[in-house]
């Protein structure tokens, strides 16, 4: 085994012709100290085998952990074990040989590999029978989580450990939808686990330097037009799965995002819906004349509506933004003492223009009693809209979304969350319930779909409700977790940087 130069007497910046051994994803990963962090990744972009350099340096600190990895196969276990024996060499760590061992487990035998630390500590790769980390207290990683025979009660038995201040890492590419990983991936963004998320795509890894890296151990010499050809050959590699292999897209559901029984069990009767259409001959007339227009309207339909708002609520506001094709959203949402988000009325507009749309929302926003967010749909001509909210009542209130696959995935599982947890309440209104209902998984992604097959309606309420969803959990300390930084976990991620890339990593399979 080729191993890399001895590391620098301090951590330091390598020399670029002598790059640091972590790719930048990596080193986000060692250095979030979390109890526990889950990542969903792409294959063979070299986590796990970062990982073993950080369980390295803890196993080998005289107040360090002991490491159990737990692998779906004796040879990843293996992998797994010699990745922490390239690191010892690596770091200068001194270590005792990998040596094999047999764990009574009631009807068999299971195989065990460690390797011992001067430290007294030890990494050790253990089968996945939850019952094998019975007595055992360190740092548990999970590895390919998902292709796990009994996941769930795995991770019950290895989250034991945090009760004596024990640690979890988990790690995975995806495998279907219907499968426990990807459950706790959802869970994690709708909020109700409170564990670190990493997300590594193969594309983004080929952005962080995988394939340069790949060049330079296997004395390659890197162009941008072979890194897009070898790209493609992966690509053709895995597909038809190179979606959920390669993009961290678990196999499609085609199924509604939001079943009926669900929507219809938080629709309340006599919220308002307040619609308003007016013919295209209305864009036409004086500035002034729409504007008046428009005040009384308002003066008539919305304000007693802002009247009966409990001034003690906080409230947020979503709009998703229509010309004429389709329709503007406009969902406020009142956020009770018991935490539960409320729609208290509605308001749908049908070709009114720009102007009228601005003098429409602005009042609204005006009249909400103790307005904490707001969230903006700012593509295409929503932006002017939403930039010109932002303006008036703040940019730190208003927030204008330029919505992704990846927002998406992020903020549409607490909204179903709160579906699921009765902690939202909606118009009962078939309109807006069908909107609801025109969420799919595409990809991965829940979202609205480019074609719902509806001629006058495109989930409008659906995406109003979400960003005023997102509006209302803007709080980092409730919407998102905070990696943990600590100062050690720095030091090692530090110490890591240092080791300095001069050849392969060829192992007996290659631990990337």
């Amino acid at each position: 085994m080729t191993q890399a130069a001895p590391i620098a007497s301090k951590p330091g910046l390598p020399p670029e012709d002598t790059p640091a051994v972590l790719l930048p994803y990596q080193q986000v990963w060692v250095a979030d100290d979390s109890q526990v962090k889950v990542a969903e990744k792409s294959r063979r972009i070299g986590l796990t085998w970062a990982e073993a350099g950080d369980d390295v340096l803890i196993a080998a600190e005289a107040k360090g952990s002991n490491v159990y990895y737990i692998g779906p196969t004796k040879d990843m276990a293996y992998e797994f074990i010699e990745a922490c024996a390239w690191w010892c060499r690596s770091l200068n760590e001194p270590a005792g040989q990998i040596q094999e061992g047999v764990m009574p487990d009631e009807d068999r035998d299971i195989l065990t590999y460690t390797i011992h630390f001067p430290s007294g500590r030890r990494i050790q790769a253990l089968s996945s029978r939850p019952r094998n980390l019975r007595g055992k207290q360190g740092i548990i990683v999970i590895d390919e989580a998902a292709f796990h025979e009994n996941l769930a009660e795995l991770l019950k038995a290895a989250l034991a450990m945090l009760i004596w201040g024990g640690k979890v890492r988990i790690i995975s590419t995806h495998d279907g939808v219907v499968n426990p990983f990807n459950e706790l991936i959802n869970e994690i963004r709708a909020g109700k686990k409170p564990y670190a998320l990493h997300r590594t795509t193969f594309d983004e890894a080929v952005a962080a330097g995988l394939y340069r890296r790949i060049c330079l151990i296997t004395g390659q010499t890197w162009t941008p037009e072979a890194e897009g050809e070898w790209a493609a050959q992966i690509r053709e590699h895995y597909a038809p799965n190179d979606a959920e292999e390669l993009d961290c897209i678990p196999n499609e559901s085609s199924g509604r995002y939001l079943s009926m029984a669900l929507v219809e069990a938080r629709a309340e009767q006599g919220i308002s819906v307040v619609r308003l259409a007016r013919p295209a001959s209305f864009s036409l007339q004086p500035l002034a004349h729409r504007q008046a227009e428009i005040a009384r309207w308002l003066a008539d339909e919305v304000q007693p509506l802002l009247d009966a708002l409990d001034p003690n609520d906080q409230h947020v506001l979503g709009e998703d933004f229509a010309r004429s094709g389709d329709r503007t959203e406009i969902a406020p949402l009142a956020i009770g003492r018991n935490l539960v988000r409320r729609t208290p009325f509605v308001i749908e507009l049908h070709n009114i223009p720009f102007d009228q749309q601005q003098q429409i929302i602005h009042f609204v926003m005006a009249g909400l009693p103790r307005l904490v967010g707001a969230a903006f749909d700012a593509r295409g001509n929503g932006a002017q809209i939403a930039e010109a909210m932002a303006d008036a009542f703040g940019h730190d209130l208003v927030e204008q979304v330029m919505a992704t696959p990846n927002w998406y995935l992020e903020n549409m599982p607490p909204l179903k969350a709160a579906f699921e947890d009765a902690t939202i309440v909606v118009p009962a209104d078939r309109d807006l319930r069908d909107d609801l209902m025109q969420i799919r998984v595409i990809r991965g992604v829940p979202k609205v779909p480019d074609d719902t097959g509806q001629k006058s309606r495109h989930g409008d309420f659906a995406i109003a409700l979400c960003l005023a969803y997102r509006a209302s959990k803007r709080d980092p300390e409730i919407f998102a977790y905070e990696p943990v930084d600590t100062a050690a976990s720095r030091e090692r991620a530090d110490r890591l940087r240092t080791v300095r890339i001069t050849g392969g990593f060829n192992t007996r399979k290659g631990v990337w």
